[in-house]
């Protein structure tokens, strides 16, 4: 790798303008790609196959009607009094307004829905006086039908006496008719006449009779028909009774409906905040980016009198800068860094114009796949934050390597040829482990995360290419003027370097690991409270559209308006349309029993009514424990229904931020696994050593822990606020610590390399291992505390960004790496290779013998190329006094060589020196 970086650095010296055009090329193309190929950027964090993304889809499948996503806007009196029937009908006007853009499928005034609900709660006031005055028809009514069924049965009663006197009667002239016929039979003619007019008596008694028969059997009649009229009464009766009860009872479930959602609102209780939802045809997370930003505007300039109009972060939250004030501020804090290193305008230039063509094309390249893959917003910013740190750094290794080299009275092109090969063989290997870190988040299986870590380790390989072939390119065209001039005029004559001879003190090492390890141990301890979830409106600036709007709805509706939680209820069988209410009832008081929960509003039932869905308001925001407690109950709930038991499932902010915590926490470990053994292994291989590796993943830890411990203090527990701009602390965000670590892996790893690979050349040469970590410390620590001040003033500088998201990122990342390069790589990494001493380098040699010598320094090239170190100055019209150059004044990856002592290198060979001084 050396070799070919040589050839290659000489080549673009010999060929500056070439390489410099054939990049300026590339870079068009990169932006040809980009203007044809480019697609909308997500504001979104989305994880597929989750407990909250299977709810989505099951309400996306069914409830087609209601398929799209919503974004909520809040409208509020600047007088602090009700609206006004005037600022009503221009809240109706910008509503409708809205209805025209692209992308919007309605619009909804949360005057109208609260008008909606105080009808249909007044329907319900009006229906239960219905209910009672119809009772009270029927309770007449029904007195007044058992007062005519005591006639009736009075009527019945004088029938029945009448009819046994009249059975009487009939019996009597019964009796009377038979003696007649006897006497008549007896007194023979004798009698004729007086029997005669007996047998008419009888014959008349008998007509009267029959006369009151029938007078009986109509009264009969009467009565008869009277108890039909009577039944049918009490028939109508009852089924009004019927229908009354089912009537109160679908009221009173109505009734029960409306209690449960009774502390939901769309106007406050004092008039003067609305809530207005506007209905996108696609899922909010998929709607274009242009139609957020044109609602957006449309808010901003509305002229409603007396009313002003917030945008909520579902639609507010958009693509961040990727250039904001705080990140130049950053890169001129990078570019006076640089200048006071190198002393020169055109040098400080130089990395700088590097990693800014860098992060041009990877950032180009990337965003032309955007059609093709999803992107969040922080997934470029992160690309060049990456990009635009690891850029200046690996170029000013390089060059820094050149300078050193120039001055020793190296020629031009062979110096730049020599720098590429060992100081940009180093930077290869350490932007090796970077990608590694980087590339390694596709294994977590969360697409977002991959595609951040994919375009990360395409921003640090451009960044690796550039470093090695376009500043190669600029160094030739700049020539010597890249030294000072009297840096110029002292070429071959640096005289000599100084290099330790003396170790630290064993001591001095022991205190320096104690107070080091305890002193991170400390920051660390907020870390062990430290909770994740996504950003909401409360985390935004505070003059934003997105935190007022979180705000009033936080003061006017309650704090868990900005976080309704969805949740469906699958039932064990498919219902009848009769039994939607009674089972919405059912469902919706069970719910509303759980602690926190404000509200319980019915959404409806799908079409097969198999399914039903509610909006619950808890009493907490988004992102409190109170409302996470509240999911988790949910999601374990089961709602005893007639059919056998519903089940529940949740979706929104609180249970969004429980399975991207739930989701890393799974695939943490692996993603450790792959991302700290790869690196083991490339260490091991570099450094020939276990406990140098070990020792490297130790301090990797503390200094990530430390980083957790600085984010949960300030952006979670708000200390020191007002520095940082944290006004409402709130969880860290859910991918930060994997992003966190992914990316402050491979950066340890780059310090470590660039300070114990001069510790290790040192021990090789001869030195012993204790006084080979002083020279290793001394020969690197200049160009990693630039390079460390460089990369913290560039994610610094995002610190102060306006997106939520990105603030915490540029925090972990510039806390992280101002703790572990000061801290542990050059402080507590060289106490503890002082107490190890050569046990460190401890290595077995069957396996010394069968690992690759990868040469990371480039030992091998430079011996072979010593370079002419005068032919390209006699070219040069600049003028320089060459020198001798001293033996042991020379660079690795951009630090001073050291003395090569007697035994020359045996560890080249595969053995030690045969006398070190312990």
């Amino acid at each position: 790798m050396a070799g070919l970086l040589y050839r290659l650095g000489r080549f673009a010296a010999r060929r500056h303008w070439l390489v410099i055009i054939a990049w300026i090329v590339i870079m068009g193309i990169a932006g040809g790609t980009y203007a044809l190929f480019a697609g909308t950027i997500s504001s979104s964090i989305t994880i597929p196959n989750t407990k909250t993304s299977q709810v989505q889809d099951q309400l996306a499948d069914k409830f087609p009607s209601a398929n799209g996503g919503n974004g909520t806007l809040v409208f509020e009196t600047t007088s602090g009094k009700a609206f006004t029937s005037a600022q009503k009908s221009g809240v109706d006007d910008f509503l409708t307004d809205l209805e025209d853009l692209d992308g919007v499928k309605g619009a909804t005034s949360g005057f109208s829905t609260q008008d909606r609900l105080d009808d249909q709660r007044q329907k319900i006031v009006d229906g239960r006086k219905e209910i009672t005055d119809g009772r009270q028809k029927i309770e007449d009514g029904q007195a007044q039908l058992d007062a005519q069924k005591a006639q009736l049965e009075s009527g019945k009663q004088q029938i029945a006496d009448a009819q046994a006197k009249l059975d009487a009667q009939k019996q009597q002239l019964s009796a009377a008719s038979s003696s007649g016929a006897a006497a008549q039979a007896q007194a023979a003619q004798a009698q004729a006449a007086a029997a005669s007019a007996a047998a008419a008596q009888a014959q008349a008694a008998q007509a009267q009779l029959t006369q009151a028969q029938a007078q009986i059997d109509a009264q009969q009649a009467q009565i008869t028909s009277g108890e039909q009229q009577l039944t049918q009464a009490q028939q109508q009766i009852d089924e009004n009774t019927t229908k009354l009860d089912d009537s109160a009872k679908q009221l009173e479930q109505g009734s029960d409906l409306l209690d449960l959602s009774k502390d939901i609102r769309f106007v406050s209780s004092n008039g003067s905040a609305a809530i207005g939802t506007v209905q996108f045809t696609k899922s909010t997370y998929e709607v274009p980016q242009t139609t957020k930003t044109a609602i957006s505007d449309k808010a901003e300039a509305a002229k409603i009198d007396g009313v002003r109009v917030y945008v909520s972060n579902d639609i507010a939250q958009g693509v961040p800068s990727i250039l904001g004030p705080g990140e130049i501020a950053g890169v001129i804090v990078a570019a006076i860094v640089l200048f006071l290193m190198l002393r020169t305008i055109v040098g400080a230039a130089v990395p700088l114009v590097s990693a800014v063509l860098g992060i041009g094309v990877a950032s180009l390249a990337a965003l032309s796949f955007s059609s093709l893959v999803e992107f969040i917003s922080v997934t470029p910013v992160l690309g060049v934050m990456l990009g635009l740190a690891v850029g200046i750094d690996y170029s000013l290794f390089i060059l820094n390597r050149h300078r050193t080299q120039l001055k020793q009275g190296m020629g031009v092109h062979e110096s730049i040829g020599l720098a590429n090969g060992t100081s940009g063989n180093a930077v290869v290997f350490a932007g090796a482990t970077v990608i590694v870190a980087l590339l390694a988040l596709n294994i977590t299986g969360i697409p977002f995360l991959g595609l951040m870590g994919t375009v990360g380790a395409v921003a640090v390989f451009f960044a690796i290419l550039i470093a090695t072939s376009f500043t190669p390119a600029l160094l030739s065209i700049i020539g010597m003027r890249i030294l000072r001039g009297k840096e110029r005029t002292r070429i071959g004559n640096t005289g000599s370097t100084r290099v330790p001879n003396k170790p630290m003190s064993t001591w001095r090492a022991v205190i320096t690991l104690v107070a080091g390890v305890a002193v991170l141990g400390t920051i660390a301890l907020p870390a062990t409270q430290m909770r994740l979830g996504l950003p909401s409106g409360s985390s935004e600036a505070v003059d934003s559209s997105q935190y007022k709007a979180y705000k009033t709805l936080s003061k006017e509706f309650g704090a868990g308006q900005n976080g309704p939680l969805l949740v469906v209820a699958t039932l064990p069988n498919a219902i009848s349309k009769d039994d939607v209410t009674a089972t919405e009832v059912t469902i919706g008081q069970a719910i509303a029993k759980n602690d926190d929960v404000d509200a319980v509003l019915p959404i409806g039932a799908s079409k097969a009514r198999d399914i039903i869905a509610f909006q619950v308001k808890p009493n907490g925001g988004p992102d409190s424990i109170s409302t996470e407690d509240l999911v988790k109950d949910l999601r374990t709930q089961d709602v005893t229904v007639d059919d056998g038991k519903a089940t529940l499932g949740v979706a929104g902010n609180a249970s969004a931020n429980i399975d991207v915590s739930e989701k890393l926490s799974n695939v943490l470990p692996l993603y450790l696994a792959v991302v700290v053994g790869l690196s083991l292994i490339i260490l091991i291989v570099v450094f020939r050593s276990f406990l140098v590796p070990i020792t490297a993943t130790a301090g990797f830890i503390l200094s990530v822990l430390a980083a957790f411990g600085g984010l949960t203090a300030i952006y979670q527990w708000g200390w020191f606020g007002s520095v940082f701009g944290v006004h409402d602390p709130a969880p860290i965000l859910s991918f930060l610590p994997i992003i966190e670590i992914g990316i402050l892996f491979g950066l340890a790893m780059d310090y470590q390399l660039f300070l114990v690979s001069g510790m290790r050349e040192a021990y090789a040469h001869g030195a012993s291992a204790k006084v080979a970590v002083q020279r290793g410390l001394h020969a690197g620590r200049a160009v990693v505390t630039a390079a460390a001040i460089i990369m913290i003033s560039v994610f610094a500088g995002f610190i102060f960004s306006d997106s939520s998201t990105i603030k915490p990122i540029g925090f972990g990342l510039a806390f992280g790496v101002l703790v572990d390069a000061f801290v542990v790589r050059m402080l507590l990494i060289p106490a503890a290779m002082h107490l190890l001493g050569k046990s460190a380098w401890w290595f077995p040699k069957w396996l010394d013998r069968i690992v690759p010598d990868v040469d990371v320094e480039g030992a091998k090239l430079e011996r072979s190329h010593p370079g002419d170190r005068n032919a390209d100055l006699q070219r040069s019209s600049e003028p320089a006094t060459v020198g001798a150059a001293q033996a042991h004044d020379d660079t690795r990856t951009g630090t001073h060589a050291l003395p090569v002592e007697p035994d020359a290198n045996p560890h080249e060979s595969g053995h030690k020196p045969a006398h070190r001084a312990e």
